[in-house]
């Protein structure tokens, strides 16, 4: 992190990330994924100094490759054990590494209709099946 000014009342901050095999650089010069992947990592540092009790990710692994997505999804299990996370993801693998799926759908229009899955309770009864 660096400050963008003197005044430190009027100052902002701007995020410096070096991502593997690169140099150091202004987040805005980072790609998609290079970006998602900074913006969580800072995320989670604060929460490792100061736990809340749950976290909202919107669909922060959009921008990602296959690898990256697993690299988060591990990330947030790890964290898990502190921090409950809420997940808007459109993306398999990401929802493959959840314990609960909440989803909306709409049969018909203007009717829309929540539906639960725990998936620890799915795999047992497909087991026993």
């Amino acid at each position: 992190l660096e400050l963008t000014g003197e005044d430190l009342l009027d100052t902002g901050v701007t995020i410096m990330a070096r991502p593997p095999g690169k140099r150091v650089s202004s987040i805005s010069l980072l790609s998609g994924g290079e970006k998602a992947m900074t913006a969580v990592a800072l995320v989670f540092a604060i929460f490792q100094l100061n736990p809340a009790p749950f976290c909202l990710l919107d669909e922060v692994d959009a921008p990602l490759d296959e690898a990256n997505v697993g690299r988060l999804a591990n990330m947030v299990k790890e964290m898990s054990e502190k921090v409950q996370f809420l997940f808007v993801s459109h993306n398999k693998a990401t929802m493959e590494a959840a314990h609960q799926l909440s989803g909306v759908t709409m049969r018909e229009p203007g009717v829309s209709r929540l539906v639960s899955v725990d998936l620890e309770e799915a795999a047992r009864l497909a087991g026993a099946a």
